[in-house]
């Protein structure tokens, strides 16, 4: 077996794992790794801070399935780079984090740098683990790489002590390969449970959770759906999964992020067959509300996911994927009917009822109007990236999407400045397409330093920033969602200049007073985008005033804007 640098076997197994690009920040304690990366194939991007390193890697796992890698020397390189980890673990991207660390026999010392990173990790991880000896290090990698990817989704982080990373050991990559991932199959009595439950309702309604995205079964949703006549309904993390122009799509039920016609819909329905989804606060409201007399079937691949909001009436602990296609198998072996068409022409007419206005044209610009033009402008190939505030509640409210994987969201964590960095792990993971940011004009501000990593390695998209000088929390204060802000605020009419903020990173935007701006402006950034190759920003002033529909339950939504 021949003798060969640790890093450099280290190196071989991200390369055999399918990672062609790494994001980090090299520091003394991890540099034996970062001299095994030289010339190996995997592209490396140094960013300007660990956290936006993680959300880089967290974007280019959503974006590809796989497992996203982010690098940082030791100490506070390590602690940085918790954010990310707790994103991706409440989003279940599997993310790899690898940390420098001081020399073994200073661990106990106090060294410079060196903080037991390990056990800050746990709480945020599927694995958090040190080598102590070389030549396990290989062997964790390949564990790492099938923990992060096993069963729900997740971050691992692995710890490299300085003396460990400079050792030799014996390995040949030629006869080593990944370590198989187990499937999670459900048990067949459950599955023809779940096509009696379903074929015995009336008007029964498929939930698509973020699972079915993690586990690449929406074309089997889509086969589900139409041999059986069940309409979708999605959650936030969800969307994308299902085509919201099919006839069967009903759209995204809650109190924040929803359809007026999704919540009727979802009120009216007698049985919920829930995909991957994790019955999030902001998704269900107030719980007697959204469960009312209705069945719940209840699917994930992680068993400890069932019962943890609210007890289903069926459980079935499975991947998604492989639920389905059991599903339908059953349903052509029974040649199941389809459900009656009255239920789905009850949800055609609620669409038609029960709309949001979005085709605003007065000024300031009304937040939904932006939406109604990103719709009208950006094809279906088109990534998204989004984070949190009312943006994220305007965006789930009107934008729409056609594919999964091309709408991200961090959906539960919520970390402000989340977009750039998370775009330029979209970019990165899909040269050829189209990437659009969609932020708000606080979030914005943090980890706006990473605009320079895509200015560096020209990596271009275009920011739509939606801004209302921060004063939507007003609003939201003042309608009481969990939130008690003082809030005395004093700016200049249009606030920041974050056009010069893109400037002074060597980027271009422009700012945009007026509904009929908008188109143009977006127009012009996607052609400035592509031809500086590096990312553009669209800022748009809408109004002060949070206009947002949002309330504590299903049936108690506050509607800003009357609708006719």
């Amino acid at each position: 077996m021949p003798r060969v640098p640790a890093m450099q076997a280290v190196v071989d197994v991200l390369a055999s794992e399918g990672v062609d690009t790494a994001f980090g920040c090299p520091g003394a304690a991890i540099l034996p790794l970062y001299q095994a990366l030289q010339g190996s194939g995997v592209e490396h991007l140094v960013v300007r801070h660990e956290e936006g390193a993680t959300h880089m890697a967290d974007g280019w796992a959503r974006t590809t399935g796989n497992v996203g890698v982010a690098i940082g020397t030791s100490g506070p390189a390590g602690t940085n780079m918790i954010t990310g980890l707790y994103t991706a673990q409440a989003d279940s991207i599997p993310i790899l984090c690898i940390t420098g660390q001081a020399v073994s026999t200073k661990l106990h010392q106090e060294a410079f740098q060196a903080v037991d990173i390990v056990e800050i990790a746990k709480p945020v991880t599927k694995w958090a683990v040190q080598v102590r000896e070389a030549a396990q290090a290989p062997w964790i990698f390949r564990e790492a790489f099938r923990i992060a990817r096993s069963g729900r989704p997740g971050p691992v982080l692995i710890d490299l002590p300085l003396d460990v990373q400079r050792q030799d050991i014996e390995w040949d990559s030629s006869i080593d390969a990944p370590l198989p991932v187990a499937a999670v199959l459900p048990q067949p009595a459950r599955v023809e449970r779940a096509l009696d439950l379903l074929l015995a309702a009336q008007r029964p309604l498929i939930l698509a959770g973020g699972g079915v995205v993690l586990g690449e079964a929406s074309e089997r949703l889509r086969a589900v759906a139409e041999r059986l006549g069940i309409p979708v309904g999605v959650t936030l993390m969800g969307k994308g999964t299902f085509p919201e122009d099919h006839e069967l799509f009903a759209g995204m039920a809650g109190i924040q992020t929803s359809q007026r016609w999704a919540n009727a819909a979802f009120l009216e329905s007698d049985l919920v067959l829930a995909l991957g989804a994790r019955f999030g606060d902001r998704h269900t409201g107030t719980l007697e509300v959204y469960r009312g007399e209705r069945t719940f079937i209840h699917v994930d691949i992680e068993p400890t996911q069932i019962g943890r909001v609210f007890g289903p009436d069926l459980g079935i602990v499975s991947d998604t994927g492989a639920f389905l296609a059991e599903l339908l198998a059953a349903a052509r072996r029974r040649g199941a009917p389809r459900a009656g068409r009255a239920w789905v022409h009850r949800l055609t007419a609620l669409k038609r009822e029960l709309p949001r206005r979005a085709d605003f044209d007065e000024a300031p610009i009304k937040a939904p109007r932006v939406f109604a033009e990103i719709n009208d402008t950006y094809g279906e190939d088109t990534y998204f990236v989004t984070a949190i505030g009312l943006y994220q509640i305007w965006s789930g409210q009107f934008q729409r999407a056609h594919k999964p994987r091309h709408y991200q969201v961090c959906g539960q964590a919520g970390p402000l400045g989340w977009e750039i960095p998370a775009a330029i792990g979209v970019k990165k993971a899909r040269p050829d397409a189209e990437v659009v940011g969609v932020v708000g004009d606080y979030s914005f501000q943090f980890l706006v330093e990473e605009l320079a990593v895509a200015a560096q390695y020209d990596v271009p998209f275009v920011l739509v920033m939606l801004n209302n000088e921060y004063l939507g929390l007003i609003r939201q204060a003042e309608l009481g969602y969990g939130m008690n802000y003082q809030v005395d605020i004093h700016y200049d009419s249009y606030g920041t200049d974050n056009v010069k903020i893109m400037q002074a990173y060597g980027c271009s935007g422009t700012r945009v007073l007026e509904a009929g701006e908008i188109r143009p402006s977006l127009e012009w950034a996607r052609k400035e985008a592509e031809r500086t190759s590096r990312p553009v920003l669209v800022e748009v002033m809408i109004e002060r005033e949070a206009n947002a529909a949002m309330g504590t339950a299903l049936d108690n939504v506050v509607e800003f804007d009357p609708v006719t």
